[in-house]
């Protein structure tokens, strides 16, 4: 289906849905966005669950946000259980425009919930000349490190900057093995998940998605990773009043009540310190790229080069949607 024929459907959706015009245009955009990235997990998959939770009334179509200016520099914003994408949307905004008045922006949110991709807003930063870090935890999916209970969620990192290049650097990256939305998929078509990325209920390794999903999901690099999920839980759930400490609720499977996920943006000024930010970063992407290359690999690439060439690529054809996703789509329009 074409893009823009696709975008405006899911905003048909989310309105009929009881979102306002801007909000529903704000929802579509982020997940065409994710389809058109490579990352379908983050994309229309999603689309019946955030219906599903505004029919089960967790999440509020007409939210009442509160923007509290704390400094010229700091911003609290509370979502009131708002869809996540609108109120990232919002925070970023704040971020940036903060960053702009003062060199630094950050914005806290609490009462939000899950807002898809962090890179997708970290970008809107980087558009702005400014570096940005992005944080929001999740739903227990990886175990603390010692213990074989989930409690931390995926938890992304997301860092980004200008590049002097018209495409930007963008780390984005959960600190689980691997992606929840993937194990998701696998466990719905049958297949199984790579080895080392999970453990079953009773802290066995395992290859079943089923069993991945009903236990815990490993992090990267052992002690570190699950040290890195904590730093976010706290980055974004406690520093901001938001659920934290396993109590994120799963937005699948748990209609019991609102998310209440937290989110926090830093935004920063490049010229704050240097004022030839634009040529150092030139010349350390490039001291990196011309280093000798390990057999196989035909060029070093830095983070979110290839999301912006399958970016580029994808805007150009029609999105490929799944026959479940599309009858989904179908359903939730009339």
């Amino acid at each position: 289906m074409k893009t823009l024929k696709l975008k405006n459907e899911i905003k048909k959706i989310f309105i009929k849905h009881g979102l306002m015009n801007n909000h529903a245009s704000i929802c579509a955009n982020a997940l065409i966005n994710a389809e058109l990235v490579g990352a379908p997990t983050h994309g229309l998959s999603r689309l019946k669950m955030y219906c599903d939770r505004i029919k089960k009334k967790v999440i509020n179509p007409k939210p009442k946000i509160k923007i509290k200016k704390i400094s010229s520099s700091i911003t609290q914003i509370d979502a009131n259980n708002s869809i996540g994408f609108v109120a990232a949307d919002i925070g970023i905004k704040q971020a940036i425009k903060n960053a702009k008045k003062t060199g630094i922006g950050l914005v806290g949110i609490k009462n939000s919930g899950h807002y898809g991709l962090s890179g997708y807003y970290a970008e809107q930063a980087v558009k702005k000349n400014l570096i940005v870090f992005c944080f929001t935890n999740a739903p227990p999916a990886i175990a603390p490190h010692g213990a074989r209970k989930s409690l931390f969620g995926t938890n992304p990192i997301c860092f980004g900057t200008p590049t002097s290049s018209k495409v930007p650097f963008i780390l984005d990256t959960s600190v689980s093995m691997i992606n929840r939305g993937k194990i998701r998929v696998a466990a719905k078509t049958g297949k199984k998940i790579p080895k080392d990325v999970a453990l079953d209920k009773n802290g066995q390794p395992t290859t079943d998605a089923k069993k991945a999903l009903a236990g815990v999901q490993l992090p990267i690099a052992g002690f570190r990773g699950s040290g890195l999920a904590w730093m976010v839980d706290i980055l974004s759930g406690v520093i901001t009043g938001s659920n934290h400490g396993g109590k994120v609720k799963d937005p699948f499977d748990d209609f019991t009540g609102p998310q209440n996920i937290g989110h926090l943006f830093i935004t920063i000024k490049t010229n704050l310190f240097v004022n030839n930010y634009n040529n150092r970063i030139k010349e350390n992407i490039q001291r990196i790229k011309k280093l000798p290359r390990i057999k196989g690999t035909k060029k070093i690439v830095y983070p979110g080069q290839n999301k912006f060439s399958r970016f580029a690529k994808n805007i150009k054809k029609k999105i490929n949607i799944p026959k479940k996703i599309k009858r989904e789509i179908e359903i939730l329009l009339n």
